[in-house]
């Protein structure tokens, strides 16, 4: 006697093989953004000059433009897609990002507000602020952010740390720090202007080794933490009463989870600049990939996040040639068909 199957049986989800494809992907990108450029090099000259020969030309390009500049790309790209992912948990809202703490508005703020004190100094006869601009924005930006976020938590905290209030907050002090920043570029007419616009817009334009390592020990802290949030992550996303219900500290790991968010955003948008859409599309691609098996949603996310501005990058490279096309405005010209896309295949 045999037995017939009454129904089909479900479809099994995608196996681990994920992430290694990922770590190939994130390879190959990082090949195409080394070979790849607005000056030609020969492949052998390129493949000389990572080994520290070739002609001084290529070692200049490789060494001392490309790499750091990928590099911190891809640093910066972990910290907002791990920033967005964060956010999004613990708020319960898909449309989360760094913008809607108030992050990028308060470095935009502070770096704003930075430059112009810096003319100011500069024009009444000093000349020690001259060069600091360039030197001090990662971590002014940084400071920036981390006060926003810090702000908005604290006046949340005074009434009632839930989602809904963190989001309203964010937004509404977002938009006024926004504001003042715009009124100080707008009612500003010095040389600076150009490098807050270019910043502004989201770049990699002249990022150096010095910018990796500024962005290198918040990554290391921030992967290094992971471990230790995952399960408060997961319950999280429940309501409080439903995650208290588990042995939650709500209070205690909500803030934990938000500080760390903040911090990666806060030192990605003081290094590159505010670029959008990143935070946003790259944990719901993480998602989108990994179906039922959340627990690779994390190390999706982390491998999006450097892949996907790598190739940002890259594009912005090879199609404005000598004036590049800043990675910022890149992601938001890619981002809206992409969301659109994910939204309609989201139930």
């Amino acid at each position: 006697m045999t037995v017939t199957a009454s129904a089909t049986p479900r479809r099994a989800p995608r196996p681990a093989f994920l992430l290694p494809l990922l770590f190939v992907l994130a390879l190959a990108s990082l090949a195409l953004a080394i070979f790849l450029g607005v000056v030609d090099l020969d492949p052998s000259d390129t493949l000389a000059a990572l080994t520290g020969h070739g002609s001084p030309e290529a070692r200049a390009i490789i060494l001392d433009i490309r790499l750091p500049r990928i590099f911190t790309g891809m640093l910066a790209g972990i910290h907002f897609a791990l920033a967005g992912l964060l956010l999004q948990s613990i708020t319960r809202n898909p449309l989360a990002d760094p913008s809607l703490m108030g992050v990028s508005q308060g470095a935009m703020l502070a770096v704003s507000g930075f430059l112009v004190l810096s003319v100011y100094s500069h024009d009444t006869g000093s000349t020690t602020l001259q060069e600091l601009p360039v030197q001090w924005l990662p971590l002014i930006g940084t400071f920036g952010g981390l006060a926003a976020g810090g702000f908005i938590y604290l006046i949340a905290f005074r009434r009632d740390l839930g989602p809904l209030r963190i989001t309203l907050c964010g937004i509404a002090v977002g938009a006024v720090l926004h504001a003042i920043g715009i009124g100080l570029m707008a009612g500003w007419g010095s040389g600076r202007l150009e490098v807050l616009l270019e910043w502004f817009s989201g770049s990699l334009y002249a990022r150096g080794w010095q910018h990796a390592l500024f962005l290198l020990p918040f990554t290391v802290a921030g992967l290094a933490v992971l471990p230790i949030i995952r399960r408060p992550l997961e319950l999280l996303r429940f309501d409080a009463t439903v995650a208290r219900s588990f042995g939650l500290s709500y209070r205690v790991q909500f803030s934990v989870v938000l500080l760390v968010a903040c911090a990666l955003a806060a030192s990605a948008v003081g290094v590159i600049g505010p670029v959008v859409f990143v935070g946003l599309i790259v944990p719901h691609m993480a998602r989108s990939l990994a179906r039922q098996q959340t627990r690779i949603v994390l190390p999706l996310t982390i491998a999006l996040g450097a892949i996907v501005m790598t190739l940002a990058d890259l594009a912005g490279r090879l199609t404005g040639g000598a004036e590049e096309i800043p990675i910022g405005v890149v992601t938001a010209i890619c981002g809206v068909p992409l969301l659109v896309a994910l939204l309609r295949k989201t139930p």
